[in-house]
């Protein structure tokens, strides 16, 4: 299962080349980041609890825009200049207003998701996982 694993993500990252992912819009790629944050998320509460109603709770806590804003504004410093770069130009996407955050809070969860979500396509786990420890563990603090 392992290796089934490991070529599906590996032919699915096949599809595009980092010359392609930087023509990609930035809500594209927050997009993808949204999604990646949620499964780093859910699969980190694995190690707190394994009750399916806690698990709901805890993730959608953590990876609302509010909570996602709070953790960029914790490990901002430890970014490199790209990064910020990358963050505000998915900050910066004009995008519908949120449900549940204020504006402010949903642009900059916007730029963050667009930053994990362009590490993600470039394939840039190792800093990818980095930044999502980060970000979890500025949350898990609070």
């Amino acid at each position: 299962m392992k290796i089934l694993r490991k070529v599906l993500i590996g032919k699915m990252l096949d599809f595009i080349d980092e010359d392609e992912v930087k023509t990609l819009s930035p809500l594209v790629t927050a997009y993808i980041g949204d999604a990646y944050f949620h499964l780093y998320v859910r699969t980190r509460l694995l190690t707190v609890t394994r009750r399916i109603n806690n698990l709901h709770d805890l993730s959608a806590e953590i990876v609302s825009a509010t909570a996602q804003a709070t953790a960029y504004a914790k490990i901002e410093f430890q970014l490199t200049d790209k990064e910020r770069e990358i963050f505000r130009r998915g900050k910066n996407a004009k995008s519908h207003a949120p449900r549940s955050s204020s504006i402010a809070e949903y642009h900059i969860s916007t730029g963050f998701e667009s930053l994990l979500g362009e590490l993600y396509l470039k394939k840039n786990f190792e800093r990818l996982n980095e930044i999502c420890d980060l970000a979890f563990n500025a949350l898990n603090k609070n």
